[in-house]
């Protein structure tokens, strides 16, 4: 007679369903590391680099960096930084997307910031795949330097780094990720190694990219670009009022004028 113990256990694994399956590491743009496993991603529409106004520099850097990693050659994990509503996200997708229209070997996959710790897992997934892999780490911040130790050693000095066909590409409204107090220097035995701690895990990326706040001319820039690429009116007095009854001048500010802008006009955003 079967063994009690063993029933129950096989009557749970059943009731359990299996881990899903993961998708093609070759064969889709992008990609969102859900439970576990690749997922590909339901809509990757990359904005054209040339949609992009202001950020002139950072959109040379980083496309550069990732044709150099799709012909696998070296380049760098990469921290884009600063004001929020900058599009430091967009232009990860967009220069991702200029790499793959190029003919780069080269795919996304976005992780969200609670899943470092699975980080190891996914690397293992793509580490034989004769492709590279840009990793998405969105809006990352830690309140602690002790947080941020798990991405510090997959960085650099750890055991399990990240394979040769990936790189990690981080966006942050911090630019050393960690959060920073005046009183961290008070209470240590020595100062400089709290400040050493906090400064820590920017130092590890080979590539900072700084974005700063849009002024009235480059809001009204970004507008006009959006507004001439959708067939949409442009007046700069409007848009000048949206940004002002919103409190801030942005790029996620241009485009949610523009969204609404497309409404009035029964236009729909593809």
């Amino acid at each position: 007679m079967p063994d009690p113990l063993d029933r129950i256990a096989a009557a749970l694994e059943r009731l359990v369903p299996p881990p899903p399956a993961g998708a093609d590491p070759l064969a889709h743009p992008a990609y969102v590391w859900r439970d576990g496993a690749l997922v590909a991603a339901r809509a990757f529409a990359p904005l054209p680099l040339a949609m992009l106004h202001g950020v002139d520099a950072q959109k040379t850097a980083l496309t550069d960096n990732l044709r150099r990693l799709a012909a696998g050659h070296a380049a760098q994990d990469t921290l884009l930084w600063g004001a929020r509503g900058t599009g430091k996200s967009a232009l990860v997708k967009a220069a991702v997307g200029a790499v793959q229209g190029g003919g780069g070997v080269l795919a996304l996959v976005e992780v969200p910031g609670d899943r470092l710790a699975t980080l190891p897992a996914l690397f293992d997934a793509i580490a034989a795949a004769p492709r590279a892999f840009a990793i998405f780490l969105d809006d990352l911040g830690f309140d602690a330097a002790g947080d941020a130790r798990v991405l510090r050693s997959l960085l650099e000095g750890g055991a399990e780094a990240r394979p040769g066909n990936a790189r990690l590409i981080v966006t942050s409204n911090r630019r050393h990720l960690v959060t920073r107090d005046i009183r961290e220097q008070d209470s240590a035995i020595n100062p400089r190694d709290s400040v050493d701690d906090q400064l820590a895990l920017a130092d590890r990326f080979g590539l900072s990219l700084g974005f700063h706040v849009v002024d009235q001319d480059g809001y009204c820039a970004i507008v006009r670009g959006y507004a001439e690429r959708y067939g949409l009116p442009f007046d700069a007095a409007d848009a000048i009022q949206w940004a002002t009854r919103r409190g801030s001048r942005s790029g996620r500010v241009a485009w949610q004028y523009v969204v609404e802008l497309a409404g009035r006009e029964g236009i729909a955003l593809t």
